[in-house]
């Protein structure tokens, strides 16, 4: 799957999905919001209603000349993770961008329940909101309760309070150069 895609579900938190969303169209990239259903709208887990740029069935999903630049991102939330978690569509499209060689990202709940279904996840570190970190430590990850947290082509954040770390950690792989730019723009003194 080519681009900078954000999976939208109902119940998504609105801040995860919104602020990545915003540092990485600050830093000039083309990001697309995509619902998971067959229209744009999607509600998020405090009643806000966000119309996404396309739906997951428009994208082509097929593997094939994924690159480490093309990034899948799956904002928390509840009951917005369990709900991109049970979308069959997403979760192969998902498995097969990683085999692919593309990158992951997932905040709050997410780096459990989401990435948690990859097969294997020896070694890689990752963080997530306290009480979803068993299903990647059962694949052999290590959990670092840290604001953002990069570990090859996964990226992962720890919770709402933390999402512009993590969209800054997305935007530091995809271009570098842009990173200490936004941080400027929206008066970040630190990381």
């Amino acid at each position: 799957m080519k681009g900078i895609n954000i999976f939208l579900a109902d119940g998504f938190e609105d801040i995860e999905a919104l602020a990545t969303n915003d540092v990485l169209r600050r830093g000039g990239l083309p990001v697309r919001t995509v619902s998971i259903y067959d229209e744009a709208e999607v509600e998020s887990s405090h009643g806000i209603t966000v119309s996404a740029d396309t739906l997951l069935e428009d994208l082509d999903l097929g593997a094939g000349g994924t690159t480490e630049k093309d990034v899948m991102i799956f904002p928390g939330g509840m009951p917005g993770t369990r709900n991109l978690a049970a979308c069959e569509p997403l979760m192969e499209a998902m498995k097969a961008h990683y085999a692919d060689g593309g990158t992951l990202a997932a905040i709050c709940a997410a780096p459990g329940l989401v990435l948690g279904q990859l097969d294997d996840m020896s070694g890689l570190e990752f963080t997530c909101f306290d009480g979803f970190e068993q299903l990647p430590q059962s694949k052999g990850a290590v959990f670092c309760p840290k604001p953002a947290v990069r570990s090859g082509r996964i990226i992962t954040g720890r919770s709402a309070g933390h999402a512009v770390s993590f969209g800054l950690e997305i935007l530091r792989l995809l271009d570098p150069a842009k990173v200490e730019e936004v941080r400027y723009a929206m008066y970040l003194k630190t990381i």
